[in-house]
C-alpha cells in the first residue's frame, strides 16, 4: 500500500510523476548535507529538489535556495558560496517541532509563569 502514497501524496516524498520526470529528463547537479538532491532539466530551463525525508521548504539551505530561484547561475556544488566569519551554520526552521524555542512560562517549557504584576485581577464568577 505504500506505493499508493507516491501516486496521491507529495508530503511523504516525490510523487510518481515527479519520480518519472526526474528519471526521464532530470540531471542531478548536487546534494546538500541533509541528503536533498537537486536537479535541472536536460534543456536547463527547470530546476527542482527531491527532499530526503519531510518535504519542507525551510530545509533548503540558502545557497541552494538561491540556485533554485535563479539568483545564481551555477549550483553550489560547482561554485560554493564563500563563508563569512560571522555566519553560523544553517539550521532548518524548528517551528512546530520538539526543537522549537519555548520561553519560560510557556506550556512547552516548564508550564509555570511568573505571577502577574500591576493591576491585574483574575475574574471570578459571582
Amino acid at each position: 500500500m505504500s506505493w499508493l502514497k507516491t501516486i496521491f501524496t507529495w508530503w511523504h516524498g516525490p510523487t510518481f510523476g515527479t519520480w518519472l520526470n526526474t528519471r526521464l529528463s532530470g540531471v542531478e547537479v548536487g546534494r546538500d548535507d541533509q541528503g536533498n538532491v537537486y536537479y535541472r532539466s536536460k534543456k536547463g530551463d527547470r530546476r527542482w529538489v527531491v527532499f530526503s525525508g519531510d518535504v519542507e521548504a525551510s530545509r533548503t539551505p540558502p545557497e541552494w535556495h538561491m540556485w533554485l530561484h535563479r539568483q545564481s547561475a551555477t549550483p553550489p556544488s560547482e561554485t560554493p558560496l564563500p563563508t563569512k566569519t560571522w555566519e553560523k551554520p544553517w539550521l532548518p526552521n524548528p517551528t512546530g517541532s520538539l526543537e522549537a524555542h519555548a520561553p519560560s512560562g510557556s506550556l512547552h517549557a516548564s508550564g509555570v509563569r511568573a505571577r502577574a504584576t500591576g493591576d491585574y485581577e483574575a475574574w471570578r464568577p459571582e
